[in-house]
């Protein structure tokens, strides 16, 4: 405890930024991440605010051999947002973006959101691709890949990563790109936190202005999602959708009578003309009288649903990736949705392909380009004591729908294990991040995170 008394009086003295520790004011929220149900009590949380301070966190934490969690949005579903009895390394007050509207580009400090990132770019007509959710720290997800509602038409987040800058476990502040430490920008798409802290992210803009998109919900047959699945799949690139098939929430929108029958919930961005998204989502609405129709022309970061004040969803998810759902699939789907009692259950589809898939499979450290499409089970439920049961139905639930494909997500990985991150990386992806492992981080500080560890 001394040790970890003398490192903290030391992190105080030496940074920028502020450090947070049991009884100031603000600890209980500050080590709180997105999900609930971890409840861990770090010795102290430094909100830091350049990559200097990045770099003292980081060698501190190396010298004193405490545990250093990376905190960029806190949406980590194994919980690596933060540590019990170690340092949090809080990115969030790291929110600078300079944008370059005329050469389209963007430096972004890696605490920004999502959502705050979009907002300043559509003020230029421009976005970047993220996730689903505005919330989501850009650092985060750009190091795990991000899949979200342009990817098909842009490709994953890191698909639009140009450079970055980045600490490594030596305290060293480097910048990367394609012929700078190409093996570090390697490793940072899609590799996750392994190999040090990204603090700024060089992001290519693309022209993103007026889109079709929102919500449409329709009815849940078998019909309905199989063909759902196979309209996402032909549709244009300019076109991608998430799918949720679960039970209808008492949402103002969603007619009382339907309120806990199973739907389809789809949410979906048609990023080109206004005319021809109307067209492209014609047959989506053709598949079943739509329960809410809110597509419409909109501005791109309207896509993103408000956020929940106090929200913090306890769950079981499990993730996979799959070649098709028919009809017989969906029917599985449905009947095992209906036999569950979670407070909200789902089975979420996002159909990929599109400009994901024409980027080579060994060119970043994510590398499952030819999967069509990324299934999410998950059952979220009040108390965490709960979740055996729980988990058993997702876990079934995912093995009915596994078609064999070996791949994994690492964005949307809990604590499952060594063998599932092992999915996440094919073995020479594996090998490769192993190596640049040993080469920056040989004694594995950065080891809080879907580790692939120096010895490989």
């Amino acid at each position: 405890m001394a040790t970890a008394e003398t490192s903290i009086a030391a992190l105080r003295d030496s940074l920028r930024g502020r450090v947070i520790t049991p009884g100031d004011e603000g600890y209980d929220e500050a080590r709180t991440p997105f999900y609930g149900g971890i409840d861990r009590r770090p010795v102290g949380i430094a909100r830091v605010t350049d990559a200097n301070d990045v770099a003292r966190v980081v060698t501190l934490a190396r010298g004193s051999g405490l545990e250093l969690a990376v905190r960029s949005g806190g949406h980590s579903l194994a919980g690596h947002s933060v540590s019990d009895g170690g340092i949090v390394l809080d990115l969030s007050e790291m929110r600078g973006l300079e944008i370059d509207a005329e050469g389209r580009t963007a430096w972004a400090e890696a605490g920004l959101t999502a959502g705050g990132y979009t907002a300043a770019a559509h003020e230029h007509g421009l976005a970047t691709g993220f996730g689903d959710t505005g919330s989501v720290g850009i650092g985060g997800i750009t190091v795990a890949g991000g899949i979200g509602y342009l990817a098909r038409k842009h490709g994953l987040t890191i698909d639009s990563l140009l450079a970055a800058e980045v600490v490594t476990a030596d305290g060293e502040i480097l910048q990367v790109d394609g012929s700078t430490n190409p093996d570090l920008f390697w490793a940072i798409r899609g590799g996750g936190g392994n190999v040090g802290v990204v603090t700024r992210l060089h992001f290519a803009l693309h022209e993103v202005g007026t889109v079709v998109g929102g919500i449409l919900i329709l009815p849940a047959t078998p019909e309905v999602v199989a063909g759902f699945l196979a309209e996402a799949d032909a549709a244009p690139n300019e076109l991608s959708a998430i799918v949720n098939v679960m039970p209808a929430p008492p949402m103002p929108f969603v007619p009382e009578e339907h309120h806990g029958k199973l739907i389809v919930f789809a949410l979906m961005v048609f990023a080109g003309p206004v005319e021809d998204g109307e067209r492209v989502l014609a047959p989506f609405r053709a598949l079943a009288t739509p329960i809410a129709d809110m597509l419409r022309p909109m501005s791109y970061p309207e896509i993103y649903l408000p956020d929940e004040e106090g929200y913090h969803p306890v769950g079981s998810v499990r993730s996979m990736f799959m070649e098709r759902v028919d009809e017989g699939l969906a029917g599985t789907i449905l009947e095992r949705l209906e036999v569950s009692d979670a407070m909200m259950r789902v089975v979420q589809l996002r159909a990929l392909g599109g400009a994901v898939a024409e980027v080579p499979s060994d060119a970043t450290a994510f590398a499952h380009r030819d999967a069509r499409i990324m299934a999410n089970v998950a059952a979220l439920y009040e108390r965490p004591e709960e979740a055996p049961v729980h988990e058993a139905w997702v876990g079934g639930l995912a093995d009915a729908l596994d078609q064999g494909h070996p791949g994994v997500y690492v964005g949307f990985l809990g604590d499952e294990g060594e063998e599932r991150v092992r999915a996440a990386y094919p073995a020479s992806h594996w090998d490769r991040l192993a190596e640049v492992k040993r080469r920056y981080d040989p004694t594995n500080v950065f080891r809080l995170n879907q580790n692939v560890p120096p010895e490989g």
